[in-house]
């Protein structure tokens, strides 16, 4: 006869490799967030209270931006608070960034990310490294798509990489009063279908043609429902407001 204690320490067993439930511990590792929404929901006030809330626990963060609306290196939120941060370039390494910091003796606890649709997908697989392989905590805020409805590819890399998805839970209003989910770009009371992907204060990425000063400040942005950003209606009060200016 064959003992229960036998068979518990049977090789063939299938079952025989798998660890007891007391043995399983989880990895430990960073967690890669990614909170997103449109203009105006409050993403970068959102940043910047993560930040204050566990640098108040003694923990210390990075704060970083791609492209902030004001054209310098800092977060700036539409409701007046404003942080400063390092400005992350076309061709920064954040692996290396981090290693900088731990080179001047700074230990980096985690990284708030502003305007990170606008990373490169290599640079989002930079992050998630960090999380995974040095424990960082990692909470990126930004738009999901662009004037065009279309992801921008900073944004697509995070929805197929981050450990967390959330949306902001601040209602933006079209004009008609549905929610407002469409991030368009405007000039002389026409929404814009055609255009350089990015251009944000003065900044144009990928312009395939010289602009002025003046023909970018004209430019604005303005929320809308799925219906109005169809039509490229953007209703009776256009001009006087649910305006936002790039600069």
């Amino acid at each position: 006869m064959t003992s229960l204690s036998d068979e518990a320490l049977d090789p063939t067993d299938a079952l025989s490799a798998v660890p007891g439930a007391g043995a399983r511990r989880p990895p430990v590792r960073g967690l890669l967030r990614f909170c997103y929404g449109p203009m105006d929901c409050g993403k970068s006030t959102l940043a910047l209270q993560i930040d204050h809330n566990h640098a108040r626990q003694g923990r210390r963060g990075l704060l970083l931006v791609r492209h902030d609306r004001s054209g310098a290196p800092q977060i700036t939120s539409r409701i007046g608070i404003t942080r400063k941060a390092v400005e992350v370039g076309a061709d920064t390494d954040l692996r290396q960034l981090i290693r900088q910091q731990w080179v001047a003796g700074q230990h980096v606890d985690y990284l708030v990310v502003d305007e990170a649709q606008f990373l490169s997908p290599a640079q989002v697989e930079q992050l998630a490294e960090l999380a995974d392989e040095v424990q960082i905590d990692v909470y990126c805020f930004g738009i999901a798509t662009d004037f065009r409805s279309s992801l921008f590819p900073g944004a697509r890399r995070l929805f197929e990489l981050a450990d967390e998805l959330q949306p902001v839970q601040v209602d933006v209003l079209c004009w008609c009063g549905a929610p407002g989910r469409f991030n368009a770009r405007v000039r002389d009371g026409e929404v814009l279908r055609e255009g350089d992907t990015v251009v944000v204060a003065d900044v144009v990425e990928g312009a395939t043609s010289s602009r002025t000063q003046l023909e970018l400040t004209t430019l604005r942005y303005q929320v809308l429902c799925r219906r109005h950003f169809r039509l490229g209606d953007l209703g009776p009060g256009a001009g006087q407001w649910g305006q936002l200016r790039l600069s």
